[in-house]
């Protein structure tokens, strides 16, 4: 009976013992977010390993922690219709945020535009949750405001990871679900029986035999060819150029056109001068012509009268040639009259 009352004392005392350093640590825990601001997000999801006292976290910061979590139907629903409408059938919770560890924040609504979201996130080993507030791009996921007026100011949440995951997959199973597997059986079989008479019988066996052919006539043609012969041929032919190039009879003539044909450059850039010292002669002399004419024009003009006038006293001496003594002629008898 004394050892059973010993025992007795000591797990009494270890139950007291567990019972008052979970009080410490849950008084603790209250009084570390007793000042903040409560908001409240509305989850489609479920809730589940969230409980009350799960931090609110601010990318990995602690900054608050739950106070309440409710069903929205039973918190504002009025009527037994609302229960048949989506907004009623989410899952509100409450949480107080320390502001004061944020630092400067914007306004509500302001920070809200920029895209601030709640988000439940479950960890991965014991499943416990918490909520976690950041920013995300508001065209992806939008604020929807709800049909009643809520209690306390309202953080848009977003879904989880784990939510967006299994909806995508969802969405995957149902696309999935659309095929018609037994048609696209139907046509895949009718595919290989098509290919397979084509490989058969059709015009890709005929390409394929074609393409025989001409492998086995070209395999032909490379035996009869002789190889061997043709590569004798080949390097004799190789020896003889290299022979010839050799020669020196043909490097002198390689020679020989190299200096002809720098002389040949030296004329032809000689002619070229000359060509041009003929042109600028050429252009000389026809100055020289041009200002010969213009000088000589007056003297022939005067030349061209007096010989018009020698060619009329010749002719008047040989009418009348006693004019050069007696004077000129008399005058006509008929003009004077």
């Amino acid at each position: 009976m004394e050892g059973s009352g010993v025992f007795l004392r000591v797990g009494t005392f270890i139950v007291l013992g567990l019972g008052l350093l979970l009080g410490i640590i849950w008084f603790l825990g209250g009084n570390q977010f007793r000042h903040g601001t409560i908001y409240e997000s509305y989850f489609q999801e479920s809730v589940q390993g969230l409980e009350v006292g799960a931090p609110v976290k601010y990318r990995g910061v602690t900054v608050g922690r739950v106070t309440r979590i409710g069903l929205v139907s039973a918190e504002y629903g009025n009527t037994p219709r609302d229960i048949d409408r989506s907004p009623y059938r989410q899952v509100f919770v409450r949480y107080l945020v320390d502001t004061s560890k944020i630092g400067p924040v914007p306004d509500l609504k302001k920070a809200i535009r920029y895209g601030l979201r709640a988000r439940i996130v479950s960890q991965v080993l014991t499943g416990i949750g918490y909520i976690e507030l950041d920013f995300v791009d508001p065209a992806f996921y939008p604020a929807v405001t709800p049909p009643w007026t809520p209690e306390e100011p309202v953080i848009p949440s977003i879904p989880s990871t784990f939510t967006q995951v299994q909806d995508a997959a969802q969405a995957l199973l149902a696309r999935i679900n659309k095929i018609d597997l037994d048609r696209l059986a139907g046509s895949l079989q009718h595919l290989l029986d098509t290919l397979q008479g084509e490989l058969g019988s059709g015009d890709v066996h005929k390409t394929l035999a074609d393409a025989q052919a001409l492998l086995t006539t070209t395999q032909g043609a490379v035996q009869g060819a002789y190889l061997p012969r043709l590569s004798a041929s080949l390097r004799k032919t190789s020896a003889a150029l290299r022979a010839i190039a050799r020669n020196p009879a043909l490097a002198r003539t390689f020679a020989n056109s190299a200096t002809a044909s720098a002389r040949l450059s030296g004329l032809i850039a000689q002619t070229s001068r000359l060509v041009a010292r003929l042109n600028a002669a050429v252009a000389a002399g026809s100055d020289g012509i041009t200002t010969l004419e213009q000088e000589l024009s007056p003297i022939l003009r005067d030349l061209r009268g007096a010989a018009s006038n020698l060619r009329a006293t010749t002719d008047s001496l040989r009418d009348y040639p006693g004019q050069l003594l007696s004077g000129p002629p008399p005058p006509d008898r008929d003009l004077g009259r």
